[in-house]
């Protein structure tokens, strides 16, 4: 496990998106990201956070940042996960996990008494210079999508 904290420069990746993208966070310097860290589509918490993020989308472009969504769920998951939902945001599909693992958030969960490893639940905010701004761990969805927003208003 990894324990990334502010003023942490953000391991970069590669990964190919939703839409036949590919998307790497060192092609983004100079811009505001947002990396939510989410564990399936198409599931209550995951889904309703891909709907804030989207609903928002303007308002994060209006303030300078990137919005990126990874999951380990395959790229054509991503795809359907996009078009039942109307989503316009870019989902990263990191199957093997590496970008997961570089952040620290391939973890050991319990669910109804049984133990799994699985992603938790996470977003950063990163700098125009690629440095960790913000980190919000176990997120409740419930007002997040905003509470990001808001950060990366303040965010010079």
């Amino acid at each position: 496990m990894t324990d990334l904290a502010i003023n942490d420069q953000a391991p970069d990746f590669t990964l190919p998106t939703n839409g036949g993208g590919v998307v790497s966070l060192g092609s983004l310097s100079g811009k505001k990201v947002i990396l939510y860290f989410y564990p399936k589509d198409n599931t209550d918490a995951c889904t309703l956070e891909a709907i804030d993020f989207t609903r928002l989308a303007a308002d994060f472009a209006a303030a300078g940042a990137v919005v990126i969504g990874i999951s380990p769920d395959s790229v054509r998951k991503h795809d359907n996960f996009c078009k039942k939902y109307d989503l316009g945001i870019v989902l990263a599909s990191d199957e093997d996990r590496k970008a997961i693992e570089a952040y620290g958030l391939w973890v050991e969960k319990q669910m109804y008494g049984r133990k799994y490893m699985g992603v938790e639940r996470t977003t950063y905010l990163i700098d125009r210079k690629g440095r960790i701004a913000n980190v919000w761990h176990k997120v409740k969805v419930k007002g997040h999508a905003e509470e990001v927003l808001e950060a990366a208003k303040a965010l010079k």
